[in-house]
């Protein structure tokens, strides 16, 4: 090939070349807005409360997940964390000893709050949100004097508040909670896996849980 028509051919090359690098430009801009661009999804939590989050850019995704929201102290706060704390927030998980779901519960507490079909409730996730309000409804009845007289108490350290004394209730019993509170920390308990009442007095210290009414006769509906 002539260097004449070398040098005509070297325009069009560079014509296509830029043309090239145009389009790719354009695609990954319009990627990066897709992106960028805020939208809001509703997602539904376990109280069947409606949360809203923004998505987010992938980079951004390092530092923040965009749809966990700030639970803070609410009582949605309380279970759920109490929840992981149990089983990872696993409604059919079973552990080693036999206690079941979310909130790891035992078939005699069941029985206590109108519960007798396990295999129902392991399979109903909505009657163990049930449950769990039920049977904190009841211990809190069971402690109510107890609540009264030992919140803004300091036990081993940690101050006690109606949240750390009805987590512990979850873990170790009404009347296991007592004789901690009563002994002033002395006569203490631990389940099977180490955990303590110390250890949910403290973990659980100083969330709302208001919402719970104190009830003696706390029952749940197995038609959940």
């Amino acid at each position: 090939m002539s260097k004449k028509n070398i040098a005509k051919l070297v325009p069009l090359v560079l014509t296509i070349c830029i043309l090239i690098v145009v389009s790719l430009s354009n695609n990954s801009n319009s990627k990066d807005y897709a992106l960028l661009e805020d939208k809001t999804i509703e997602t539904p939590d376990v109280d069947n409360t409606i949360v809203q989050a923004e998505t987010v850019s992938v980079s951004s995704l390092r530092y923040k997940n965009a749809f966990s929201p700030e639970l803070g102290k609410s009582f949605t706060g309380f279970k759920e964390e109490l929840g992981f704390k149990e089983s990872q927030n696993d409604y059919f998980r079973v552990n080693t000893l036999g206690y079941l779901g979310k909130y790891q519960f035992g078939r005699s507490t069941l029985e206590l709050i109108g519960i007798n079909d396990t295999k129902h409730f392991l399979n109903t996730p909505e009657l163990q949100e049930k449950a769990f309000v039920a049977n904190a409804e009841r211990n809190k009845w069971v402690l109510r004097r107890d609540i009264k007289r030992f919140v803004g108490v300091r036990i081993n350290g940690i101050v006690v508040t109606e949240s750390g004394i009805l987590a512990a209730a979850h873990l170790a019993g009404p009347g296991g909670v007592k004789k901690y509170l009563r002994s002033y920390g002395s006569n203490g308990f631990e389940d099977a896996y180490g955990t303590s009442i110390k250890n949910y007095m403290k973990r659980f210290q100083g969330y709302d849980t208001s919402r719970i009414k104190a009830n003696k006769k706390a029952k749940v509906s197995i038609n959940a």
